[in-house]
């Protein structure tokens, strides 16, 4: 039972409003002045009938608790994890000092999913997060499987045939990863065997498309293995299985989806491939100490220019009017690049023939025999990234990403200075903003003294992500953390949670900017 249920059951019911509690204004715009439903990247189904949609009007009386501050900790450190890097001879010698992630559910189950490993054969370290939609099948094969799809990719020609010579031989296997997991990061042991099947044939071709002393590149790497693995994907589930179980996995797996965005920090080389909108977003320290934000990558949604463009340019111009319709996919999908998601990809011929001989369990699910609308020129959705490339420098501190539930809540310029203020411990005072309201003498000297109490409990969390999640959800309209906000949007009840917030999974990886330094060459700054 998630942290949250287990604590309602045991306190007692306040009521609140739900003027009190409103939805996030990305969510409200998208769903009109009246009805509050939850924002999705999918809209409620057509396909749906009306007794299962629900409608909450702004008066109706909502169940929500006061949480006390020991349990408002209790849900936001569930999920948290911290990583240091290990120091040689009392040096960091890496540019990467550590990184601390953390999750916080809004969908039950959550369908966000993160990863984190070192790779063991470059000693480059990979940290990516994993957005789910329709589902957390597709997110939760990424989060096990897209790193050793890359690891592979980045392995040159010998060390591959090694790695072959060893399955033949019946012989251990090296391993290429070492994995950085909180214990409740769920982990398929079912589906190990299919899965190492697949990359197994991926090395072969690999083998066969390379050769001896050839250094793979980073770039390419990444590429490929985004696209390999999401063929993969589509593969499996076109093939099945003799397992009735795997079968109808591979299926959920092909017919959910996810976004992606992986972060590869080799040295002072950091590539970033995306595709979606989960967003990377580096914190850099200016000679004043403030820090501002650099944008690593670019969402995939209807706010695209180029990406709309990139869309309507694949299909005919017949189509130009329907293939983006109110913001989404073919009037469906929020973002515009994702894995899986087959519903997007394969022919109408394909899926009936597919969901026909699939399992019984799949028939009784209306949402994957029901077919886009305007569908004539598949495929309309591709996984291959967009990847980007930073040179590290020693003002960049660190980085973080996180998936769209972070940034609907704060502007990039909010969180590089909540996390820049809580790693070093200084704060730069702002004008006190009260964004156009009125209030009294008495109201400004208390929102003083809540910023002057804040300062000095800025170091509650001991994880930086926990920080950053606790102003995303604890933020009021003055931009400070508000406890009975904090403690209401953390009570919700599981079927409203979804109204007001996405999940949200964060990533802050921090950096060395000593090692950094040293990296790179005289003259550089």
């Amino acid at each position: 039972m998630p942290v949250t249920s287990q604590l309602l059951r045991a306190l007692p019911r306040a009521q609140v409003w739900a003027s009190s509690l409103l939805p996030c204004p990305q969510h409200q715009a998208q769903l009109g002045p009246v009805t509050h439903r939850p924002a999705s990247r999918w809209p409620t189904p057509i396909w749906q009938s009306q007794q299962h949609s629900r409608s909450y009007q702004t008066t109706t009386p909502l169940r929500s608790y006061i949480l006390s501050p020991p349990q408002v900790n209790s849900i936001l450190k569930a999920n948290e994890y911290s990583f240091k890097v290990p120091e040689f001879d009392g040096k960091n010698v890496s540019s990467v000092m550590g990184f601390e992630s953390n999750q916080l559910p809004a969908n039950a189950p959550i369908e966000d999913r993160r990863s984190a490993a070192t790779c063991l054969q470059t000693r480059g370290m990979l940290l990516g997060v994993f957005d789910g939609h329709a589902g957390c099948a597709c997110a939760q094969a990424l989060s096990e499987r897209l790193f050793y799809y890359i690891a592979v990719s980045l392995l040159p020609h010998n060390t591959l045939c090694e790695l072959e010579a060893a399955v033949e031989a019946g012989r251990a296997l090296s391993p290429i990863l070492q994995w950085h997991k909180h214990p409740n990061d769920y982990f398929s042991r079912e589906a190990q065997t299919l899965y190492f099947n697949s990359l197994r044939t991926y090395w072969q071709e690999l083998i066969d498309l390379t050769s001896p002393g050839e250094v793979p590149d980073t770039r390419e790497a990444l590429l490929n293995a985004f696209k390999r693995l999401d063929n993969d994907i589509s593969l499996e589930a076109q093939v099945g299985d003799p397992n009735a179980f795997l079968h109808y996995w591979v299926l959920r797996v092909a017919f959910s989806g996810a976004t992606a965005c992986v972060a590869h920090i080799d040295g002072s080389d950091l590539f970033i491939a995306n595709s979606g909108d989960a967003r990377a977003v580096l914190g850099v320290q200016e000679e004043d100490g403030s820090f501002s934000a650099h944008t690593l990558s670019n969402d995939h949604s209807a706010q695209n220019e180029e990406e709309v463009a990139r869309i309507r340019g694949e299909h005919p111009p017949s189509e130009r009017k329907t293939v983006i319709r109110q913001d989404r996919l073919l009037g469906l999908l929020m973002p515009l690049r994702a894995f899986g998601d087959v519903k997007f990809k394969w022919s109408i011929e394909l899926q009936k023939r597919v969901l026909e001989s699939g399992p019984d369990q799949l028939h009784e699910n209306e949402h994957t025999k029901f077919i886009p609308p305007n569908y004539h020129t598949p495929p309309y959705l591709t996984a291959e990234p967009e990847i980007t490339y930073h040179k590290l420098r020693p003002q960049d501190r660190f980085m973080v990403i996180g998936s769209d539930g972070l940034w609907e809540i704060l502007h990039r310029q909010e969180v590089v200075r909540i996390v820049g203020e809580y790693l070093t411990g200084v704060h730069q005072r702002q004008p006190l903003k009260v964004g156009g309201y009125r209030v009294t003498l008495g109201q400004m000297q208390g929102l003083l003294e809540e910023r002057k109490a804040r300062v000095s409990s800025a170091f509650e969390d001991h994880n930086s992500a926990t920080h950053l999640m606790r102003h995303a959800v604890g933020n009021n309209e003055f931009g400070t953390v508000d406890h009975e906000r904090l403690s209401k949007m953390l009570s919700l009840p599981e079927e409203l949670a979804r109204m007001y917030r996405d999940d949200i999974t964060i990533i802050i990886s921090q950096f060395n900017p000593h090692v950094i330094g040293a990296q790179r060459p005289e003259g550089q700054s």
